[in-house]
């Protein structure tokens, strides 16, 4: 989502909340009511995150602008064109006006207003907030003004460590400790905040999104990979050379430019740092560089052999009958070229026969045939499925949407094997003498009454034979990280508090993975799909207790592990995790949406390849 989002004019209104809360802190209990005189724009900004003015009128605050916002949440920045000596306090600051401004860059103006600290996506985001003047009054003194030189933010400059520890006493907030911009990512970029930065040429990191906006790294060697991309490997490495730009030139005038991982921002961008909801730190940009197609291209998986079994797990993004026929051919020729036709295919995200349609229908037959035709009309082979309709509604995702999993697979390379009676509440089993597992309901939903699946999809499990050996898929598509603060939040380390949810969901797969073992400990197991968690989460670790599954992407160098791209950083949300059984497999996370500002979906599909 985009930072252009309006923001409420009542800020001061937040502001109050955050104080009566204890979230934001005043420099006195009168403040609101006093009134300061001829202060400075450091002094507005102080030492740490929060004015130490906030909620007093201030008179007289002059500065040269900067920027003008005419879109979203309009303003503009002003700047004071003589600095103090304390590297910890900002000489820019936003002036909130809610309707167009009527000043320009150059302006040298003089102010009232009130100081406020506006916290986009409201308090309970845990962001950090904004400090800015609001209900301005506006004198322009002269025009026409040179601009104050801009702070170049380089691989240099900004420190290697991220952030500070939060202050125990006051929850774990970073807000009232003072920046330490030497030493810490976090504290350089908000002594900046306001400010008139620049970033010379720069790898971008995150391709541009549907809302105008963009990631790049001043750090080229922090974490990178051979694509271009910065990656995110534990969350001690945030990737501090990550920076968000946005253009103040409005799109009708000026489109902003196409780019993808890899690509190159040359040339100079300039302009105010703020900081937004959607990726903190942010550069708006007066003057935007310009976009350098360096030829990122789709990778192509190999081809697998006679006697490997081929499975695959993608979320293809909410489809349903409704979107394009595009989408379902672009899909389908994924499937057939990229991924090379897999054996197995477990889809996330599969959508109703009307998809965002609230009326009660559960069926995704029209969905899965439309598919599965693409498929076949792409040189594809006739690929047959089966899945278990969800109860209506009980599932989460779109609203009216029923998202499931559904497995796609070839018959003349593999079978499945029936086991009727599943349904959306009907729990599958383990059974079989010992050395033979089965399910007692294939496909069947894994303990879908358990609390850890409320609003949630159910794991579906199925039973494959492939050259006479059974085999064992699980295609899971585990809570959202909807809720969790995000990296840049005031609190730190931040909260992650869906990782609650997804931990009780993967110790209950876990728990049916080793039922299986328990029954055939050299069974063939493949847990797959959208486990919306990293590779180093709880989530995984519960997922691989007792040594029931091992996640086959760390079979791959650090530096190729991805399957998605969040605010310039490449991580890990789909995986493929095999038992103890499956003895050697060639893993691939095949790159050919996540980095790329035209997406037929938003993760990179998983294939892995074994011989049963």
């Amino acid at each position: 989502m985009s930072s252009s989002i309006p923001r409420s004019a009542a800020v001061s209104a937040v502001v109050a909340a955050a104080l009566a809360a204890g979230l934001l802190a005043s420099s006195s209990s009168a403040a609101a009511e006093d009134a300061a005189a001829g202060v400075r724009i450091h002094d507005i900004q102080g030492t740490t995150r929060v004015s130490p003015l906030v909620g007093k009128q201030v008179t007289g605050v002059t500065g040269i602008v900067t920027g003008v916002r005419t879109y979203g949440s309009r303003g503009f920045w002003i700047q004071d064109p003589e600095a103090d000596a304390d590297p910890a306090t900002s000489e820019g600051v936003f002036v909130f006006t809610s309707s167009v401004p009527t000043v320009a860059v150059g302006d040298a103006v003089s102010l009232n207003g009130t100081v406020t600290e506006y916290v986009p996506g409201g308090l309970n985001s845990g962001n950090q907030s904004l400090t800015q003047i609001s209900k301005p009054v506006v004198t322009v003194l002269s025009k026409g003004n040179a601009v104050p030189a801009p702070v170049t933010i380089s691989a240099w400059s900004v420190p290697d460590e991220y952030t500070p520890e939060g202050d125990p006493a006051a929850g774990g907030s970073i807000n009232g400790l003072t920046l330490d911009p030497e030493t810490y990512a976090l504290d350089y970029y908000e002594s900046l905040e306001g400010t008139n930065v620049r970033i010379d040429s720069s790898r971008v990191v995150g391709a541009t999104d549907a809302y105008a906006e963009l990631w790049v790294t001043v750090k080229p060697c922090e974490n990178d990979n051979e694509r271009g991309g910065t990656v995110y490997g534990s969350y001690e490495s945030q990737n501090t050379g990550r920076l968000q730009i946005q253009s103040l030139t409005p799109l009708a005038q000026q489109p902003f430019p196409k780019a993808n991982v890899g690509d190159r921002l040359t040339g100079t961008t300039e302009g105010p740092l703020d900081f937004n909801q959607f990726g903190g730190y942010t550069l708006t940009a007066r003057t935007l560089g310009t976009v350098v197609d360096e030829g990122l291209e789709r990778e192509t998986t190999d081809k697998q052999h006679k006697n490997e079994l081929a499975v695959a797990t993608y979320n293809v993004e909410n489809l349903d009958p409704t979107d394009p026929q595009e989408k379902f051919d672009a899909l389908a020729k994924a499937v057939v070229d990229n991924l090379a036709s897999p054996d197995i295919l477990a889809l996330e995200e599969i959508q109703d026969n009307n998809g965002a349609k609230n009326d009660g229908t559960v069926a995704a037959d029209l969905t899965v045939k439309k598919f599965t035709d693409a498929i076949v009309a792409a040189g594809g082979p006739a690929y047959e499925w089966r899945s278990v309709d969800p109860q209506n509604g009980k599932d989460g995702g779109e609203p009216g949407g029923n998202i499931r999993q559904v497995f796609l697979f070839n018959p003349e390379r593999v079978s499945f094997t029936d086991r009727t009676g599943g349904d959306a509440t009907t729990a599958t089993a383990v059974t079989g003498t010992k050395g033979r597992a089965a399910l007692t309901l294939s496909p069947g939903r894994i303990d879908p009454a358990n609390a850890a699946w409320e609003a949630s999809r159910k794991p579906l499990a199925g039973e494959f034979v492939f050259r006479g050996r059974t085999v064992f898929v699980i295609a899971n598509h585990f809570g959202s990280k909807g809720g969790d603060e995000s990296i840049v939040s005031h609190h730190q380390p931040p909260n992650r508090s869906s990782e609650a949810k997804r931990l009780l969901q993967a110790q209950a797969v876990n728990a049916f993975v080793k039922d299986i073992i328990a029954v055939e400990k050299q069974a063939d197991v493949l847990v797959v799909g959208d486990i919306n968690d990293f590779e180093f989460s709880g989530t995984t670790q519960a997922l691989t207790d007792g040594g029931a599954l091992y996640p086959a992407v760390k079979s791959l160098p650090r530096s190729e592990r991805y399957s998605y791209v969040y605010q310039g950083n490449s991580q890990v949300l789909d995986q493929i995790l095999t038992s103890p059984g499956v003895h050697h497999f060639e893993y691939d996370s095949v790159h050919i949406n996540a980095e790329f500002a035209d997406q037929d979906s938003d993760h990179d599909p998983q294939v892995l390849r074994f011989r049963p």
